[in-house]
């Protein structure tokens, strides 16, 4: 299930996006300003930005800047009032993915988001079979994990969890976010199945591979 930052700081108008996202099965979060929209993008896991170019205090292109300057690949469709051509050019060429002009119609919006969040999934099917950090090896294939060169062995719940861990490295993932990744709805937000998880990896792949970010959740060490 994809989760969604929409950064957007007219409030009727970030809620009927993220109404529409949720009604389409999306996982959302909305940010009211652009400093903060630039610390959720660094430190929590995303997999669209939906960027309003008139943020306050730090303008939708200078997130994107930021964003772009530090290496992050976060898909990113800006949101603008702004007719002016030069706007639209300078969000395309300061590195966001696509536009919508407002006023739109969500369709038009849900359409675009589908269509970037497709072509991630395609790209990221053709070119990461195989994930690594460190001394670790994923082989999302043949579903084979390896420590040092050794075959390590995963139950399916542990493995999806050690693959979300390595396809976001030194972000920090919620508990909530994990739930939602690993397990979906099945599990009550409130059980400690995360913690016990966390616990696994930790035992058979290192216990300095996965840090507890108090307050927070976990990441994985870099």
């Amino acid at each position: 299930m994809s989760h969604i930052l929409i950064a957007e700081d007219e409030s009727r108008i970030a809620a009927f996006i993220e109404k529409g996202l949720r009604s389409n099965g999306f996982v959302t979060t909305i940010a009211g300003t652009g400093r903060e929209a630039l610390n959720l993008a660094q430190d929590s896991v995303f997999d669209l930005l939906i960027l309003d170019l008139g943020l306050p205090g730090k303008d939708g292109l200078e997130v994107l800047e930021e964003l772009r300057g530090q290496g992050q690949t976060l898909p990113i469709i800006i949101l603008t009032a702004r007719d002016d051509i030069h706007d639209k050019v300078a969000g395309l060429e300061g590195g966001a993915d696509d536009y919508v002009t407002k006023p739109f119609r969500f369709e038009e919006l849900l359409a675009r988001v589908r269509a970037r969040l497709r072509q991630v999934s395609s790209s990221q099917t053709i070119t990461q079979d195989v994930l690594k950090s460190g001394a670790i090896t994923l082989n999302l294939r043949t579903r084979q994990v390896t420590l040092n060169g050794a075959v390590v062995d995963l139950s399916a719940r542990e493995f999806t969890m050690a693959e979300t861990f390595l396809r976001h490295p030194g972000q920090v993932l919620s508990r909530e976010q994990l739930l939602d990744r690993v397990w979906g709805y099945d599990y009550d937000p409130g059980s400690n199945i995360v913690d016990v998880y966390v616990g696994y990896l930790r035992k058979k792949l290192g216990n300095a591979l996965i840090e507890t970010v108090r307050g927070f959740g976990y990441r994985l060490r870099t």
